[in-house]
């Protein structure tokens, strides 16, 4: 599903990725861990295809992302939900507007993306909110809304940077719990993460980055 081959991204002189060799399957729940600064979200740009590699080969899908542009990688790009740490919700749009925003852009009729919009709406306990705006919801809630809005077009991937940042650990179980039953539905997952609470007990396979190098 996802496969890097000898992937190294630099930033000037400076090696955010260097030399990396991954491969994820199909169906996996990945964690990405490192020190802050280590390059877990440059990875998964790469992965997304909002940066591209200094040297080496990005295939997403049996797709090369290297060999694709406009409104091809613009496709696949829609293959892909991502989970901003910042979540990047539009304040002046609603909950509703924020999950549907993805799907209208892609074309989907109102009446396919209203009733996609409810059904996640509904799987995230927020039904009641989406009328709502973000700055009238808690930091778990506006994190719920993003997982909802990157789900919205049924993604065959879900990358998420570090999506429990911010979040108190109760709220950050309901959402562990939340991206583990997307994964079991099918959805291939990668986490970027610090928490090192996250990773304790996990039994989820582990990339560990630092100095732009990976290990498992």
């Amino acid at each position: 599903m996802i496969q890097l081959f000898r992937v190294s991204k630099y930033f000037g002189v400076i090696a955010a990725l260097k030399d990396a060799t991954i491969r994820i399957r199909k169906g996996e729940f990945v964690f990405v861990t490192g020190p802050s600064g280590a390059g877990k979200t440059t990875l998964l740009r790469l992965m997304f295809g909002a940066e591209k590699p200094t040297e080496g080969q990005i295939l997403i899908n049996g797709i090369n992302l290297g060999r694709v542009g406009g409104s091809r990688l613009d496709f696949l790009r829609r293959q892909i939900g991502f989970v901003f740490q910042d979540f990047k919700l539009l304040h002046r749009r609603t909950v509703l507007q924020n999950v549907a925003l993805a799907s209208e852009v892609g074309g989907e009729k109102w009446t396919t993306t209203r009733k996609k919009t409810h059904q996640l709406l509904r799987a995230v306990g927020l039904t009641a909110k989406e009328h709502a705006y973000p700055l009238e919801l808690s930091g778990g809630e506006q994190q719920r809304v993003a997982i909802a809005r990157a789900m919205v077009n049924d993604p065959l991937i879900l990358l998420a940077d570090e999506p429990t940042g911010n979040l108190d650990p109760e709220i950050t179980r309901d959402i562990m719990i939340l991206f583990r039953s997307i994964n079991l539905r099918g959805t291939t997952v990668v986490v970027a993460t610090h928490n090192k609470e996250l990773l304790r007990n996990t039994d989820q396979r582990v990339l560990f980055l630092q100095n732009g190098m990976i290990h498992e």
